[in-house]
């Protein structure tokens, strides 16, 4: 009987039969070495999982690493309220903050130690980026790859300048093809979908497919119990096709997830994939068999645009779309990360002018815009480079938690999975010293402040840092003992008042409708309208707010409401 048949199916659907019998010989003996383990959990997802996004240098502290500065923080202020902690990269790397990795099997000595990310690993469930579409031009594998290595002829995907690329989608506003020169003189064009330094994998070579499954497995040994795909849409190439979305990259994920199921069935893929909300979901697969988690895109803009205009309307249409395939699948729902927000997962959703109008909005808070590259030659928005808070807030002077928050209960109340920045946690500003230093736009989210600075701004009441941490604290504490909140409970959204977002999330032995108002006006709601009898009480006042089948929410107040004792 043939070993690992599901692996076989796929290694030949990738590769060719022929082709495909070499690569099983090669993941067969990467599984060996691998200790298989059961699954430990009951059930995949809980109400309690909520994600901290985070570098590994997000704090500092002097004399101590970076690594184990955060762990210090985290115990302290973060345990009993974040499940888990996604680390950004936190390998040795030339560029892009950590998304050119040199060296995939180290942790950089800047930050830490293996030992370290262990030790995180003893109070917290970790994501680990797994970088997987490119890698450093100045790593030891590219020179070897320059050097035509035995193991790396193949690493990288040289292309003839020549050859019609048009079709080719382009995330950036930069080259396509960079030049290089091998070792023995030969000038080469290689394929680097998104800058000069970081060179995309060929994965039609069997030595790239058995590094990387390697480096996934290497990753599991140390603890990682979620790994986000980076940038995995264009894992594939394929000259005279979109290379985006390609059927061999879903099979390619299929294969990293049916690898995991063979030796560490817990172990969670999260696909990141900057598209329109269609092309997003589509890595779920059949439910089954593809990513577990899916980054979910739409709600960053979407909210923004929500907060922006005072409306809710598009919000509330397309939040009733997000239907899972099945009970082992749900969406990472996130407002704020390492990069901007990008705008692309508003296409078909938003109109051009609306999106402009948030790059604008954008700039008038302090912030940038990145464009990227039409076939058509033509540019367009493609990422906001602000803060969340400054985002949201809309006042760059302002200091009122409130409005802020608001954005991020809708977060909170979606089905699916919570994930908060480091610096929305911490209420941090626009960056625009860094950026000015880095001449890079995505710095303005990317501040290293010192821990007893940020510390002694958490502990001053009155500071926006202070308001808008007690109030994730309180958020999170409360959300997490829920059923209701479960990431695959049902949900049912409501069409109330433009001015307020309207869901109900229900178990079988609890029903909640969450109320957003997302508008500077107080509004009175008729209870009926909204699902609710009137002797619900609110969970996140802990009174019982309808008053004669009426119902007042004022600016940005967010309200849980549902029958004590469940």
């Amino acid at each position: 009987m043939t070993p690992y048949p599901e692996i076989r199916r796929l290694l030949d659907e990738i590769y060719g039969p022929e082709e495909g019998r070499s690569a099983l010989e090669r993941v067969s003996v990467l599984l060996q070495r691998f200790p298989a383990r059961p699954a430990a959990k009951p059930q995949r997802f809980s109400e309690k999982d909520v994600v901290l996004i985070t570098y590994g240098d997000s704090l500092r502290r002097p004399g101590q690493r970076p690594l184990q500065a955060f762990r210090d923080f985290a115990c302290t202020y973060l345990q009993g309220l974040f499940s888990a902690v996604h680390f950004l990269p936190f390998f040795p790397y030339s560029s892009d903050d950590g998304f050119s990795v040199m060296d995939f099997h180290a942790i950089d000595p800047a930050l830490g130690t293996w030992d370290d990310v262990r030790a995180v690993g003893d109070t917290f469930d970790m994501m680990f980026d797994f970088v997987i579409n490119h890698f450093s031009a100045q790593g030891q594998w590219f020179a070897d790859y320059l050097a035509d290595a035995p193991g790396f002829r193949d690493l990288a995907i040289a292309v003839d300048p020549a050859q019609d690329l048009s079709q080719v989608t382009r995330p950036r506003a930069l080259p396509l093809l960079t030049p290089f020169q091998k070792q023995d003189g030969r000038t080469i064009h290689l394929w680097t979908t998104f800058s000069e330094d970081q060179i995309d994998f060929n994965y039609h070579s069997l030595d790239v497919l058995e590094k990387m499954l390697a480096v996934m497995l290497r990753y599991v040994e140390n603890g990682a119990t979620m790994l986000r795909l980076d940038a995995i849409a264009y894992l594939w190439k394929q000259v005279g096709t979109a290379c985006i979305h390609l059927p061999q990259t879903h099979a390619m994920v299929k294969l990293f997830r049916a690898v995991l199921d063979v030796v560490a069935p817990d172990v969670i893929l999260v696909t990141e994939t900057n598209v329109p909300h269609k092309e997003n979901i589509s890595y779920f697969g059949s439910g089954t068999d593809e990513a577990q988690m899916v980054y979910n895109f739409t709600l960053p803009p979407l909210l923004l645009h929500t907060f922006v205009t005072a409306d809710a309307c598009v919000l509330t249409e397309w939040a009733a779309t997000l239907h899972l395939p099945s009970e082992q699948t749900t969406f990472f729902n996130f407002t704020a990360s390492h990069d901007g927000i990008g705008v692309r997962p508003l296409e078909g959703i938003l109109p051009a002018e609306a999106v402009a109008a948030l790059a604008r909005h954008a700039e008038a808070m302090g912030g940038r815009v990145s464009y990227k590259s039409n076939p058509d030659g033509s540019q367009s928005p493609y990422e906001l480079n602000v803060t969340y808070v400054d985002a949201i807030l809309g006042d760059p002077a302002g200091e009122d938690a409130g409005k802020f928050m608001a954005s991020q209960a809708i977060q909170y109340v979606l089905p699916g999975v919570p994930g908060t920045y480091i610096h929305s946690l911490i209420g941090s500003r626009n960056w625009t010293a860094g950026v000015s230093e880095t001449g890079r736009a995505r710095t303005v989210n990317r501040e290293k402040p010192l821990v007893e600075a940020v510390v002694a701004e958490l502990e001053t009441p009155g500071t926006l840092r202070a308001g808008v941490f007690d109030a994730y604290r309180r958020m999170i504490g409360l959300r997490r003992r829920q059923p209701a909140f479960h990431p695959n409970a049902a949900f049912e959204v409501l069409s109330v008042d433009p001015r307020i977002f309207a869901i109900v999330r229900r178990t079988a032995g609890q029903s909640i409708v969450a109320l957003t108002n997302i508008s500077p006006q107080t509004i009175e709601l008729a209870a009926d309208a909204c699902s609710l009898s009137g002797g619900e009480v609110d969970l996140v006042t802990g009174e019982r707010p309808a008053v004669q089948g009426r119902l007042l929410l004022k600016p940005y107040q967010f309200a849980w409401l549902t029958y004590a004792g469940g």
